[in-house]
């Protein structure tokens, strides 16, 4: 089955589903217009950037250039972390914890499949890794940004609790077992709707992708239950060492609670 291409007129007509929703929300005095549009915008010019970018790189698939495209991937993605805190840990900590816990699980993740599942020649061809820690490396984001945002703001709701146990003799890691436990469900609730809802509830975007494509469905099937199962491996392994790293910065080298280190609420 030959891929139908999209025309500029069909992206515009998709585009005019959005700006219906942008034209109900000034009616309803939302104040969302603005955001709405600039974000679509910016949509619009990030993917068709990336596309010319692919393109290059797929025809040089050179390991240095996939290599300066990871980083800046998982660069920018760091900061996304950080940015959707509302309590991010102030300074370079903030950053470098959320980036170096995404970094690395997304990464072993993506270069595990890649040798051992996936088995491409070479390992690093840039159709399917970059595609792949793409998808895992937005997954794994999102679950670390929710992971921390949850650390850091029961920490600073629970502070008087956790100061009393302290207090009362319990060590750091007595004193916040209960803060991390809830800080990792929190970065796993996505995935876990995610494993709940595929194929039940909606058609991954993989899968929806590959069919379009023409693949064939059991095919498609077959790939998205092991982008399933990366993403998930992925963002727990990455949620609970940014949690253990996270909660340890909240706390000084005497064990006294430190919330100036956190940034005030937005």
């Amino acid at each position: 089955m030959d891929l139908y291409s999209l025309t500029p007129f069909d992206l515009a007509l998709a585009a005019g589903l959005v700006l219906a929703l942008g034209v109900v929300q000034v009616l309803l005095g939302l104040g969302l217009f603005r955001t709405l549009a600039l974000n679509s915008a910016r949509m619009v010019l990030q993917l068709l950037l990336v596309g010319v970018i692919l393109e290059a790189v797929f025809d040089a698939a050179t390991l240095p250039w996939i290599v300066l495209i990871a980083l800046v991937m998982m660069g920018l993605a760091g900061y996304e972390v950080v940015a959707r805190q509302k309590r991010a840990i102030r300074g370079w900590h903030g950053y470098g914890i959320g980036l170096a816990a995404m970094s690395a699980t997304a990464l072993i993740v993506t270069v595990l499949a890649l040798t051992f599942v996936i088995e491409t020649d070479p390992w690093y061809t840039p159709q399917y890794s970059i595609p792949l820690l793409g998808m895992i490396l937005g997954n794994t984001m999102t679950g670390i940004g929710l992971a921390l945002n949850n650390l850091t703001q029961t920490a600073w709701r629970s502070r008087r609790e956790i100061e009393a146990r302290l207090v009362l003799g319990h060590s750091v890691r007595e004193a916040t077992a209960e803060l991390r436990s809830d800080s990792m469900r929190a970065g796993l609730i996505p995935t876990l709707n995610m494993l709940a809802a595929a194929g039940v509830i909606s058609l991954p975007g993989m899968m929806t992708g590959q069919i379009l494509a023409g693949t064939p469905p059991i095919e498609a099937v077959k790939y998205q239950i092991l982008i399933i199962f990366l993403i998930t491996a992925a963002t727990g392994f990455g949620s609970l060492v940014a949690v253990q790293l996270g909660a340890r910065r909240l706390f000084d080298a005497r064990d006294r609670l430190r919330l100036d280190r956190l940034r005030s609420g937005r």
